[in-house]
């Protein structure tokens, strides 16, 4: 039978252990796009926060940019899942990530309890950003993020508000570049030295050969763990993307499906989770 008082006993001791800890999370996919899943991230942000620990937002975007420039008539265009993007396909995504999205979301927190501040990585150069190369293609304003300035998050944080980040980043002459939101999530999450850095998924975590959930990776497993096809497709980036964030001083990565509602709370506030914790063995 479910008890409602052993529950709140087990989430005591997290919320002692994360007070005042910087958590950021990457936020997108159907989590997005839903609006009761929508409802149910602003209300577990809103009340991270309301106990003291400091979460900072990454959000994507890439359905609603799509469906804006097919309404423009403007063609999407991709290689290797980045999105080609010229000057013209620049307006539209600073448009949508930094105007229409990134609001939506200062919204839903605000009308659930929080006090969310939406800003984009041109705002005090928080996201100082270079132009991506590939050799054998231009994906012309898609840049990489080439340093954080995270100040204006901490003082955000410091003084009570959760900041949304739009992936928009600037180089020093002032050229705009959508950047994955991934990558501005993890920059982040290295740049404050994150207890935590979480990504909102459209899958459970990373799961073994049979289809089961592995709960937790050791990063001097993940080698392994590709090697032998544990490890496979579009997971192999993000595994590896959060072993790179770990090495750089990040605690732990979670990869959790966000299209279970409250996921993003029992994750951080119960012993077993429901994703895939990735972090270093001490």
């Amino acid at each position: 039978m479910f008890d409602k008082g052993d529950c709140l006993v087990e989430v005591l001791p997290y919320i002692k252990k994360f007070y005042s800890k910087v958590m950021v999370i990457k936020y997108g996919g159907s989590a997005m796009l839903d609006a009761e899943l929508r409802e149910g991230f602003s209300k577990d942000v809103s009340l991270l926060k309301y106990v003291g620990i400091n979460p900072i937002i990454v959000h994507g975007g890439g359905p609603e940019i799509g469906g804006t420039l097919g309404k423009l008539g403007m063609e999407s265009k991709f290689y290797q899942g980045l999105r080609i993007t010229d000057e013209d396909t620049m307006e539209v995504v600073v448009m949508v990530l930094a105007g229409k999205v990134n609001k939506e979301i200062v919204l839903q927190i605000n009308k659930n309890g929080g006090k969310a501040v939406g800003i984009s990585g041109v705002d005090a150069h928080i996201i100082k950003a270079k132009k991506k190369l590939m050799e054998d293609v231009d994906l012309g304003l898609v840049g990489d993020v080439d340093e954080v300035n995270p100040n204006i998050l901490l003082h955000l944080s410091e003084d009570g508000y959760v900041p949304v980040v739009a992936p928009i980043g600037v180089d020093e002459n002032g050229k705009r570049y959508n950047i994955n939101a991934d990558s501005v999530a993890s920059a982040i999450a290295v740049s404050l030295k994150a207890e935590k850095l979480i990504f909102l998924t459209d899958t459970d975590g990373v799961k073994d050969k049979n289809g089961r959930l592995i709960s937790s990776i050791k990063t001097n497993d993940i080698s392994s763990l590709i090697n032998n096809d544990t490890i496979t497709g579009g997971m192999i980036p993000k595994i590896l993307s959060s072993k790179e964030a770990i090495d750089k001083g990040v605690g732990k990565v979670h990869i959790i499906n966000g299209t279970k509602k409250h996921s993003l709370l029992e994750e951080v506030f119960t012993q077993s989770g429901v994703g895939t914790q990735i972090y270093e063995q001490e």
